[in-house]
């Protein structure tokens, strides 16, 4: 979504502010520079609240102040064991609370529209719904039951992305929601091809389940997954034709990189993943379609089903590393040397594949306190997001702005990864039309658009459903009502098609919206319940000076160079008419919230 000149505006009190003005000083929480690369833990002396709140930025998605102090007041030791091996921390978080819009019927559902129509001609039925024996559009009850499912299945995953969202923001456990992020990245699946919001649910829970866990038993889960399955075309890869794309993304992305096989090992493993598919929610071998004759995969021979070939590539001494090397981009930096990758690669591989000791040795290293890693990466759209609430305060998503619209326009939409690869990571998050959507998106958060419109109340611009409804509603015919723009048909010819057509597209897709809009529960929309005057009283401060101290420490991973401090602090004094805070408190809370936004649009707190 590209901003309107009107959302590019809002930025340029902040856009002059960040030109003018030099980059920050270091992080306070980076040690040596000699600590680089080094995977030996830290010493209890070296641990400090700092530290501490760099832990928790980069094992969850940051925290309150009072949140950093609880770590900070533990051992370096127990800080990490309390964050790694979270399955004893007490977390209440509710299940997904499903809108009940699916049923057996519509199951399995067609790959598309025409496949629906022509399974109803050929039967007399299909997604559950019977053709009309006579009379118009006999087939217009099928085509809105498939539409109704495509679009209740969507706005169903924009619930799931919300709710997770909200789990992000108020777990106990807050690496087990970050593994969960990073495995949806690395095992990519979209429901934009799934289109079965209970499978990318299930997939979601399966991450959360084992994310932590072993990497063996994540990597046979996720090939048996529905969601994955239907992904890449489980159902067409069958004895004597198989379908090479799991066997390819599992090679080249899931577990060792490019290179490390041939074309010949993609094609013979993809004979051991035959006859591997899903009915409805539930893993299924289809024995007569799986080829059990013998395959040559990675240099070795034999009868080989589906977990076999994952033992063999496991086996391999790239997989460790590379799998280790992907863990290690994501949560510390992306410059890795091949000796430190090796070196991760040998913990995992030692460990029998078990990834939170991983975790554990990597947050606990000297390497992970270093210069290189401390506030030198660039907070993805989906973290940025969550951190910020969570700095804030916040226990649950506003509503306005729109979490899943606020992370696509930054370029990252649960769900719905762009594709098998996942989003790219580190500098791809910034440009500058993404930089200014980055500061948009703190101010829609502290100054709500009071014009919002919810988008799962209103449908896309697909077939025109806006456009189809209000012709119907001002009385229209249907053929009048679905006419493409720019197109006129006589009241002779809107007769004649009335007559001769089995079924209408754009009536389909309009009745599929209303029909979903009926059954789906719509999100909350409640704006960020924000009071930094309260917020700033509380921390004690006095001044204009202070405020924008303890905002900054608060939000920022950096300390501000003195020329950005004095700038900050002249802005909220000239917007509040002095220095002190207290002759201000009536009229406080605007002023600080401009001043928040400006604080947050600035380059240093993309950094985490």
């Amino acid at each position: 979504m590209k901003p309107s000149r009107k959302r590019i505006l809002k930025l340029w009190p902040a856009l002059l502010l960040a030109i003018a003005l030099p980059a920050s000083a270091a992080s306070p929480a980076a040690g040596p520079a000699a600590w680089t690369g080094d995977l030996r833990p830290i010493g209890e002396s070296d641990w400090n609240r700092a530290r501490a709140a760099h832990l928790l930025e980069r094992a969850g998605f940051g925290g309150t102040p009072e949140e950093i102090d609880r770590l900070a007041a533990m051992s370096a030791e127990d800080a990490v064991r309390h964050l790694v091996y979270y399955k004893n921390v007490p977390n209440p978080l509710p299940d997904f609370d499903h809108s009940g819009v699916h049923d057996p019927g519509i199951e399995p559902f067609p790959p598309s529209r025409p496949a629906a129509t022509t399974l109803a001609k050929q039967t007399g039925e299909a997604i559950g719904v019977k053709v009309k024996p006579s009379g118009n559009r006999k087939l217009q009850p099928v085509v809105d039951r498939f539409f109704y499912w495509l679009r209740a299945s969507m706005l169903e995953s924009h619930r799931v992305a919300y709710w997770w969202g909200n789990r992000m923001l108020a777990t106990n456990r807050p690496l087990e929601e970050k593994m969960t992020l990073f495995w949806h990245g690395h095992f990519a699946t979209s429901e934009d091809k799934v289109r079965d919001y209970r499978k990318m649910l299930r997939q979601n829970e399966l991450f959360r389940e084992k994310g932590t866990a072993n990497f063996r038993d994540l990597l046979i889960s996720i090939s048996q997954d529905p969601a994955m399955l239907a992904f890449l075309d489980a159902g067409v890869n069958v004895k004597g034709s198989p379908n090479e794309n799991f066997a390819r993304e599992i090679m080249e992305l899931f577990t060792m990189g490019v290179g490390h096989y041939s074309e010949n090992d993609i094609r013979e493993a993809a004979r051991a993943f035959t006859g591997w598919n899903y009915v409805d929610l539930t893993f299924v071998i289809n024995e007569d379609k799986h080829d059990e004759t013998a395959k040559t995969v990675l240099g070795q021979t034999g009868s080989f089903d589906g977990v076999a070939v994952i033992d063999i590539i496991l086996d391999q001494p790239v997989t460790a590393e590379y799998i280790a090397g992907k863990i290690y981009r994501y949560l510390v930096r992306d410059d890795l040397s091949p000796q430190l990758r090796a070196e991760l690669g040998s913990v995992l591989r030692d460990t029998n594949y078990e990834i939170a000791p991983l975790l554990y040795t990597m947050f606990m290293s000297r390497d992970f306190y270093s210069p290189a890693s401390v506030a030198t990466r660039i907070k993805p759209p989906v973290e940025l997001v969550i951190s910020t609430y969570r700095k804030m305060g916040l226990t649950e998503l506003p509503g306005v702005p729109d979490f899943n619209i606020a992370t696509e326009t930054l370029g990252q939409r649960l769900l719905f990864p762009p594709t098998v690869a996942g989003w790219a990571q580190g500098k791809s998050w910034i440009t500058p039309g993404l930089l200014l959507a980055r500061g948009n998106f703190v101010y829609d958060t502290v100054f709500p658009d009071i014009n919002f419109i919810p988008p799962d109340r209103h449908p896309t611009d697909n077939y025109q459903i806006s456009t189809v409804a209000d012709r119907l509603a001002k009385g229209a015919d249907v053929s009048a009502a679905t006419e493409p723009p720019g197109q006129e048909m006589t009241s002779v010819s809107n007769s004649m098609v009335d007559r001769d057509e089995d079924f209408n597209t754009r009536l389909g897709s309009y009745r599929g919206w209303r029909m979903a809009i009926e059954k789906v529960k719509p999100i909350p929309r409640a704006t960020a319940q924000l009071d930094l005057t309260d917020m700033v009283e509380n921390a004690g401060c006095k001044t204009a000076q202070q405020a924008v101290d303890y905002l900054a420490g608060r939000f920022l991973s950096v300390t501000l160079d003195s020329n950005t401090r004095d700038a900050l602090s002249a802005y909220l004094e000239n917007e509040i008419g002095g220095t002190d805070l207290a002759p201000a408190k009536t009229y406080l809370e605007e002023p600080l919230r401009a001043t928040l936004h400006l604080i947050l649009s600035l380059p240093d707190y993309q950094l985490g």
